[in-house]
């Protein structure tokens, strides 16, 4: 009677162990707003300076594309305009063009008569007028890029510090889940500053660069202008 009662007891605890066995194990999966929501209010600062980049990325893009596209044979019909006498048409085409070029050309058209020096200074003063205005809102995407891996770090700090906290309160119950979740949370930050840092750190150098682009662009064509008034009348 005694052995077929443990020979039962056996069975039910070898069933029990199969059952375990064979229980599907459930995996947690990483999702971008669980993770946004880890990470604390700070994580609302990095959406806002996120949109900001990209609202300054887009923007300025868009301007200095626009800056950028004028007539290749543009400065061909100043030339011809010039020398034919007809500048009131040579200021009218400049103003066809919404571009810094045609607007450098245009200011140095209406000095025309007056010395070559002032013209020059003229054109030169216009230039430094059009890059600042294309330089607007750059230093702030190059503080968003600084600034955001710098704000990440800092949600990384306290959450590292609210951890601990919870460690130290746990007295002898400490539970390895209570760190683990704690620098979960806290290195969410550290990733969402450093993705907004990157994305506005490769835009500020690509504007920058096309800036670049396009002030040599305009230096070329003050040279040319001036060139072009320093030619005898008949030419």
């Amino acid at each position: 009677m005694l052995f077929n009662l443990l020979q039962v007891q056996a069975a039910a605890d070898t069933a029990a162990l199969a059952e375990t066995a064979v229980a599907p194990i459930q995996e947690k999966t990483l999702n971008l707003i669980d993770m946004a929501t880890a990470g604390g209010w700070l994580m609302i600062v990095l959406l806002i300076l996120s949109v900001m980049a990209i609202y300054i990325f887009g923007s300025k893009w868009w301007m200095i594309h626009k800056a950028g596209q004028i007539d290749k044979h543009f400065m061909d019909n100043i030339h011809d305009l010039i020398h034919d006498g007809k500048i009131k048409s040579a200021t009218e085409l400049c103003q066809r063009y919404d571009s810094p070029v045609a607007r450098l050309v245009e200011k140095g058209i209406e000095r025309i008569g007056r010395p070559l020096q002032d013209i020059q200074t003229a054109v030169e003063n216009m230039g430094n007028v059009e890059v600042a205005r294309l330089e607007k809102g750059l230093p702030m995407l190059a503080t968003i890029a600084g600034g955001a891996p710098m704000i990440g770090f800092l949600g990384t700090v306290t959450g590292m510090i609210e951890a601990f906290f919870r460690m130290s309160t746990a007295g002898n119950n400490i539970d390895i889940t209570l760190l683990s979740g704690g620098i979960y949370e806290a290195m969410v930050t550290t990733v969402g500053g450093l993705f907004v840092g990157i994305i506005a750190y490769f835009g500020y150098n690509y504007l920058t660069s096309q800036i670049s682009n396009l002030v040599f662009k305009m230096e070329s064509t003050t040279i040319e202008f001036i060139d072009m008034l320093h030619e005898p009348a008949g030419e």
